[in-house]
């Protein structure tokens, strides 16, 4: 083919190219794990060791930096997870039609405020969801009061790197130490007392 029947590269073409494969990428992650509990995962040589019932976790020498993730709460603020270093960051990944994140959502509420005296901030991100307003209703419903990053095309979940402890469906939660190291993953929706081991080892951590 010619040079003259190619589509032009312009600005519009290659924008329209990169949020088809946002699009595409965070799609697959949606389909992997919301409605079941899901399976650990990760490339080779990740250094996690995964227990049963889709938790894993990282020793603290063998930790890898987490991403830091900038960008907008609900409504419309500016939120980075930076805003908060030198805390243990708990990171869940939701969305409003996701129907396990409902059945975790009051347990996340409530752990946060048990946990609120401790250097630990719960963070969530929203994702899928075309309109803000069903996030803020879900928050309301639920009594989540930290923020929450509103990605509707995940692009902030691309910015782990696979194997490392990466987010890999909905809901996903993610603790990240006070060096800002990732420490432990889980691919399931959790309860007050699921959450609390996942949370727990690192909150005591020195």
């Amino acid at each position: 083919m010619s040079a003259a029947c190619r589509a032009p590269r312009t600005a519009a073409n290659l924008r329209r190219a990169a949020k088809l494969t946002v699009g595409a990428a965070v799609a697959a992650l949606v389909l992997t794990a919301c409605g079941n509990g899901g399976t650990s995962g990760g490339g080779n040589n990740t250094n996690f060791v995964s227990s049963t019932g889709g938790i894993s976790t990282v020793e603290k020498a063998e930790r890898h930096d987490a991403p830091t993730l900038t960008g907008k709460d609900l409504t419309g603020k500016p939120l980075s997870t930076d805003d908060y270093k030198g805390k243990v960051l708990v990171i869940n990944i939701w969305g409003s039609w996701c129907s396990p994140c409902r059945l975790e959502a009051k347990y996340f509420a409530q752990v946060a405020k048990e946990t609120k005296g401790k250097d630990v901030q719960f963070i969530g991100i929203n994702t899928r969801d075309p309109k803000s307003g069903s996030a803020i209703a879900f928050e309301k419903d639920y009594g989540i009061t930290y923020p929450s990053f509103y990605d509707p095309s995940g692009r902030l979940l691309l910015k782990y790197d696979k194997g490392i402890l990466n987010p890999q469906g909905i809901p996903n939660t993610l603790v990240v130490d006070r060096d800002g190291k990732l420490a432990a993953r889980s691919l399931k929706a959790l309860n007050a007392k699921s959450l609390h081991e996942l949370i727990d080892p690192v909150i005591a951590e020195k």
